[in-house]
């Protein structure tokens, strides 16, 4: 009777019911939720938050003023993707990382892609995550974005678009297990009888793809984890993968670079790095090429990284293809790259710095979604059709100010899933998926599922923990 009164619309797409029918994958999980009383549903549900609780899984809110620490919003309620739409997510999800990779190459050295006019010079160029430091430079392994966070949604026409592309420094995999655990001590059961693909390799592949990307001539890579400390909002995944990798934890100040090579500090003496996981912004990496007044990095070693003496994780200047008006050029970079159509969608994107796309743009703002090209986390958006006058006012002098700063695209109907909400009742609340795909040399690896994330507040399409939003565990089916 948990689902009784659940609103299934025909003007979304709900991931679990069709035509108020459970869709087929769903039938299991379904019948064992109704197998529980309200009485069950609560402990259980309970049970979950203590231990997010006890693991410290926290995520940090930022206002103007401080930081406010939160417990990370859980829901039992598991999506489910089948392993045929998955074989060709997974399909997409290479494709388009595969072509970011050759694009960053290409950008920071022969830059065909500006001569054939494909993306115009001042669109990459004057982008603020453009790193002039990587020009002329190829890491020795050819690898820039080891490790990317794909952003996907399913359309209110039931296909899965790419919302945003995450290759500076993705971060949630942590959550992923954290999600998987709780979910397991609740309804093993279930995993097992509807062979539910594990997640469990995942860190193995991590340290796999590392090693892979070693110096040349390392034989066995000392391998690290390069956090900014534990007041960062992601302090938590940091300590968690280096955990299950099995490699140090490491601050700024526990290494330094002597004769361009990068070493730690140990009780036995120095012991030479070979691959940093940096989890630090580049801004704050090398005080002598960045920041002059970064306390987090490690001074010299850019030139350690530019000489091949050292390998970083993912590449400094990766976050240039984050940027949200490059996004809207990867179809032309999948085909001018790659010579192939682009598998996945993306979301239409209107870009503020070409004078008609702006006009538009300003003449519809109150039908479209505005987003800043370079914040993360849902900061900046603005939903057209949910703002206030003085709201879109405001998005209107910020794009006049800096029309290169701002994108807008269509209000996209996130697709639905059903989330128990306030302790009473499952509600459909709109979700999306952030997936994990690693690059190493000669290796590349999918991880079975994601972060789901769930928009708590009623009819939000702000899906993000710093806006109020949660998760969901995902599990990917076998064929």
């Amino acid at each position: 009777m948990l689902f009784q009164h659940y609103q299934v619309s025909a003007e979304r797409y709900d991931e679990a019911f069709h035509d108020k029918r459970v869709r087929e994958a769903y039938r299991n999980i379904v019948n064992q939720f109704e197998a529980l009383s309200m009485e069950e549903l609560l402990y259980l549900n309970e049970y979950a938050k203590i231990s997010f609780f006890n693991q410290g899984i926290t995520f940090n809110v930022y206002s103007e003023s401080a930081g406010t620490e939160k417990i990370f919003p859980f829901d039992l309620f598991p999506r489910i993707i089948t392993g045929q739409e998955w074989s060709a997510l997974e399909q997409g999800l290479l494709q388009r990382t595969h072509a970011i990779n050759t694009f960053l190459q290409d950008i920071y050295n022969d830059k065909k892609i500006i001569r054939d006019k494909i993306i115009p010079a001042d669109l990459l160029l004057k982008c603020k995550s453009y790193n002039r430091h990587m020009e002329g430079f190829i890491p020795r392994s050819g690898v820039y974005c080891h490790i990317s966070g794909t952003d996907l949604i399913r359309h209110c026409d039931g296909e899965y678009y790419v919302l945003e592309d995450n290759v500076r420094c993705p971060s949630g995999v942590s959550y992923v297990y954290a999600n998987r655990t709780a979910v397991k001590r609740s309804f093993a059961n279930v995993l097992f009888q509807d062979s539910v693909i594990s997640i469990e390799s995942y860190t193995e592949e991590l340290l796999a793809t590392m090693e892979s990307v070693a110096p040349d001539g390392v034989d066995e890579p000392n391998c690290v984890l390069l956090t900014p400390g534990m007041y960062n909002s992601a302090y938590y995944e940091h300590t968690f993968l280096a955990y299950m990798m099995g490699i140090e934890l490491v601050e700024g100040r526990d290494l330094f670079v002597d004769n361009n090579f990068v070493y730690m500090k140990t009780i036995y003496g120095p012991a030479r790095v070979d691959v940093i996981y940096r989890r630090i912004d580049e801004e704050f990496l090398d005080p002598l090429v960045y920041r002059p007044d970064s306390l987090l990095g490690v001074p010299g070693i850019m030139e350690a990284y530019r000489q091949g003496n050292v390998t970083i994780i993912n590449a400094p200047g990766t976050g240039i293809a984050d940027d949200k008006a490059i996004y809207a050029y990867l179809p032309h970079i999948i085909r001018y790259y790659l010579g192939e159509e682009p598998i996945l969608n993306n979301v239409p994107t209107y870009i503020c710095a070409h004078d008609d796309d702006c006009r538009y743009v300003l003449e519809n703002l109150k039908d479209l979604v505005t987003k800043p090209v370079g914040e993360s986390g849902g900061y900046g958006i603005v939903i057209g059709p949910k703002a206030t006058r003085k709201e879109l006012a405001q998005c209107r002098e910020n794009i006049l100010a800096n029309p290169r700063n701002y994108i807008a695209q269509p209000v996209m109907s996130l697709s639905v899933h059903p989330t128990f909400i306030d302790d009473k009742s499952f509600e459909p609340r709109h979700i999306d998926l952030r997936t994990f795909t690693l690059i190493g040399r000669e290796r590349e690896y999918i991880l079975k599922g994601g972060l789901t994330r769930v928009a708590l507040k009623k009819d939000s399409l702000i899906v993000n923990s710093s806006q109020g939003g949660g998760s969901k565990d995902t599990w990917v089916m076998e064929e």
